[in-house]
């Protein structure tokens, strides 16, 4: 807990004292004690190939996503996808005379969630299996409503049940990046008052929007199209991926322990033709590629031509690392410089200044009524980054 506080998750005393008070072993008994509160993940449920479909999340981005709630005695809340401590934690939030429902649409999740909440004796939240695309408008409307599954939309039950002045905390996956966001109405549009860097395993139900996975080297090394792709050749993509690589250097560094998840937004804005790369943690998969991230890196892509973020220690400096290009196929030297002047671009006028407004509107805007940046059509909304 006091981790939890020095490294900035846990800000406010109202969530020190929610965490404090909540026994989260109760709610991992499948775990060791030491387990049960290390700043980790607690798998719960895992589907037929071994993918965790459920968990109890991370300490630190529960600590996040509650402060980015800003939860008050008395408020009505929402939790979409149930573990329960999560939801123990809201109780604790909004005291006796709020409270807390909290969905799933797995019958097993929903029934482990109910009895951890009785067994630690919250069992006034209501525990609701359902799918999230539709809501609990039985107990609505409701402050805040946290999502704790990551969203490729906004679907229209949330906004219908939210209270006017209420707020929606959501992982919402954006070009494949996913950002927990603190949105707020305003005009009949959602607008974010915070983002943060965060992973959760997806919605399922109606609301699953999978994305398209192009394999360039068998289960090794792949690109991840989240919206609509580009037109793409896989066998040339697949035989570029062996031949030799370009390279290409920023001249932007920064120490190890800086973050740089803005860059990372500010290139799936920015990047037209656009993938995430992604690797396994195998040492054929590293020879191969060396992304930022092996999870998923910002890619230009097209038909046979791909290049994606990289970064190098510099000999010089401690800890400090520079960021590059390396890209692959006929088209690569173009691209690698075009992922560079990207960096370039974030360097000069965004690295220092305000991170990007993520804001949501309703699918029927027109497109002269959406503001300056990025456009992500989705089913029910439409999300527009934009930079100042």
């Amino acid at each position: 807990m006091d981790d939890l506080v020095a490294a900035g998750s846990i800000k406010t005393k109202e969530v020190e004292a929610a965490f404090r008070a909540v026994p989260r072993h109760l709610f991992a008994p499948e775990v060791s004690l030491q387990d049960a509160y290390a700043d980790d993940i607690v798998r719960t449920k895992q589907d037929q190939h071994g993918i965790t479909v459920s968990s109890v999340s991370a300490p630190w981005l529960q600590a996040t996503m509650l402060e980015q709630a800003g939860i008050s005695p008395g408020m009505r809340v929402l939790e979409v996808g149930s573990g329960g401590y999560n939801a123990a934690l809201i109780a604790e939030l909004v005291g006796p005379t709020g409270a807390v429902t909290t969905m799933d649409i797995d019958a097993d999740v929903t029934e482990r969630a109910h009895h951890c909440l009785a067994a630690a004796g919250y069992d006034q939240v209501h525990v609701v299996l359902a799918d999230a695309e539709h809501g609990v408008p039985e107990h609505a409307p409701y402050d805040r409503i946290i999502v704790t599954a990551g969203a490729w939309d906004i679907p229209p039950a949330w906004t219908d049940q939210l209270a006017p002045d209420g707020r929606i905390v959501v992982p919402l996956r954006m070009r494949g990046l996913s950002r927990t966001v603190a949105l707020t109405p305003r005009d009949g549009v959602l607008v974010s008052l915070d983002h943060q860097m965060a992973g959760f395993v997806p919605v399922r139900g109606d609301g699953a929007h999978p994305e398209r996975l192009v394999q360039l080297h068998d289960a090794d090394v792949g690109l991840r199209f989240d919206e609509q792709a580009p037109e793409l050749d896989a066998a040339a993509l697949r035989a570029a991926l062996l031949a030799p690589r370009v390279e290409a250097w920023s001249g932007v560094r920064f120490g190890g322990m800086e973050p740089f998840d803005g860059l990372l937004l500010w290139l799936a804005s920015s990047l037209d033709d656009y993938g995430l790369l992604s690797r396994a943690r195998s040492p054929t998969a590293r020879e191969l590629v060396d992304p930022v991230s092996p999870i998923g890196t910002p890619t230009a892509v097209e038909a046979d031509s791909f290049a994606y973020l990289t970064l190098r220690k510099v000999e010089d400096g401690d800890d400090t690392y520079e960021f590059g290009a390396y890209a692959h196929g006929p088209d690569a030297a173009r691209l690698a410089g075009l992922v560079v002047t990207q960096v370039q671009a974030w360097n000069r006028t965004h690295r220092d200044a305000s991170p990007a407004t993520i804001s949501v509107w309703p699918a029927t805007t027109p497109a002269e009524a959406l503001p300056p940046g990025r456009v992500i059509a989705k089913r029910h909304r439409i999300v527009v980054l934009s930079w100042s």
